[in-house]
This record gives C-alpha cells, sequence and structure tokens, in this order.
C-alpha cells in the first residue's frame, strides 16, 4: 500500500493556487524604490507617447483625466517575491492612450520623474494587459505607490509597472531600461521566475 494516496499533493496555503514560484503572499503594500521619491504636481504633470519616428502625443492632467478609464482588479507580484490578491485600481487602458496613433514599432520604453525607465515588448502593453492608473484602494494614488500616476502591468514583475510615470517612448529595437542594465531579467515574468539574466 503507497504511504501517499495518488493524487494528493499535500497541504498548501489559501491562495497558494495563484502564487507564482517562490512568491509568498502578503496583505500589506510594501514600498520599494530605486531613489527619492518624486512629489510630481499635478498642475506639471504631463504623459507623452513618442514615436519611433519622434512624433509626440502629450496629455497634460486635466485631458488625460478626461479620457475614458476603468477600475482593475488585479494580483501583484513583485521580484522580492512578494505578492499582493485582489488589488483595485482606476486607470486609463494604454490601449486608450495608443488608438489612433500609427507606429511600426515592437517595443516600448516607459520614462517616470526622477530618470526611472523601464523596457517592455509592446505588445504586453495592448489588448487590456496594461493601465495609466492613477487611483488605488478607492483613493488617489499616493507618491509613495507612484502617484500622481503609475505604468500598471500586472502579468510582469512589479518593477516593469513604472511609479511616477510620464511617458512612454516606442522603439523599433529594444533599449534596457534602469534594472534591466543592472542584471535583472529583460522580460521578468513572474510564472516564470525571470528575476535575473540568465532566469
Amino acid at each position: 500500500m503507497p504511504i501517499i494516496s495518488p493524487g494528493w499533493t499535500g497541504h498548501r496555503r489559501p491562495g497558494s493556487e495563484k502564487l507564482p514560484p517562490a512568491q509568498y503572499l502578503v496583505t500589506d503594500f510594501p514600498v520599494l524604490s530605486a531613489g527619492p521619491t518624486p512629489r510630481v504636481d499635478t498642475r506639471r504633470w504631463q504623459f507623452t507617447i513618442r514615436t519611433e519616428t519622434g512624433q509626440a502625443h502629450t496629455w497634460d492632467w486635466t485631458a488625460f483625466m478626461a479620457l475614458p478609464s476603468e477600475n482593475i482588479t488585479v494580483d501583484l507580484h513583485c521580484v522580492t517575491k512578494w505578492s499582493k490578491f485582489g488589488t483595485g485600481w482606476r486607470g486609463v487602458s494604454v490601449d486608450t492612450l495608443l488608438a489612433g496613433i500609427e507606429t511600426a514599432a515592437e517595443f516600448a520604453l516607459a520614462r517616470s520623474y526622477g530618470g526611472y525607465t523601464t523596457n517592455l515588448p509592446l505588445h504586453d502593453l495592448l489588448d487590456g494587459q496594461a493601465w495609466i492608473a492613477f487611483r488605488y484602494g478607492g483613493a488617489d494614488l499616493t507618491p509613495e505607490h507612484g502617484g500622481p500616476a503609475r505604468l500598471l502591468v500586472p502579468h510582469l514583475y512589479l518593477w516593469k509597472s513604472a511609479k511616477w510615470v510620464t511617458g512612454i517612448d516606442l522603439k523599433t529595437k529594444d533599449e534596457p531600461g534602469f534594472w534591466e542594465q543592472l542584471g535583472y531579467h529583460n522580460y521578468g515574468d513572474p510564472w516564470r521566475e525571470q528575476r535575473y539574466w540568465g532566469d
């Protein structure tokens, strides 16, 4: 008689079926940043999408807030191994921002106030996969969590969701961002544990 019954896989923590490999669940929202926290006044905030030809499409805060927005509930996964389930946001889909913009680009580089950058394949920002979020938990997004607005790309590790975002450059060639140049994985899929170069 087998010691372990067929099909038995052991006891799992509640919610662990949704946890990527090596992640652990948190109920708070840890704050991790590469440098000082910018304090960006919405009166001078701008968001610019720049195409590979140099054409710029810019929104100030008033124009950005006039765009259609939606509520989003997503799980977050940080490269430092914490995950948070069911986070509630409100934001403008990147699809909305890119509507009507002609581009042959295959890559994107998100830019932030303070000089932070991160790179992504453009297709990871499309089809309802990414937003510029301005509210979290029913309140305006605080500077500590990237306010007044941050990129939100929940299917990748959280460093790809650039805080204090000020624009997205569309690129025909991939250009590694801040952490990617320092050894973090170029893509960052939490389900494949793509934390660092070589993963």
